[in-house]
């Protein structure tokens, strides 16, 4: 059992690690918001409203959060 729990915990930091290094790829003026210019590259598809609605605090770009739940 504790061998299965550490491979999960093992499983969701690769997951988390992996989630940063995206989100990093795709934040490339650095400024650790992702615009909707940033977004439409790596999802041409997303529309202006699906941003919007993943913007949850409303400022007009996505944090690290509301990205993955985009991205999801």
């Amino acid at each position: 059992m504790k061998k299965f729990f550490a491979v999960l915990a093992v499983s969701l930091l690769a997951v988390t690690t992996a989630q940063a290094a995206e989100f990093a790829e795709v934040d490339t003026d650095a400024n650790g918001m992702i615009s909707m210019e940033e977004a439409v590259v790596v999802m041409p598809d997303l529309t202006a409203d699906a941003f919007a609605a993943a913007d949850t605090d409303a400022d007009g770009s996505l944090n690290a959060d509301e990205f993955a739940a985009i991205s999801e």
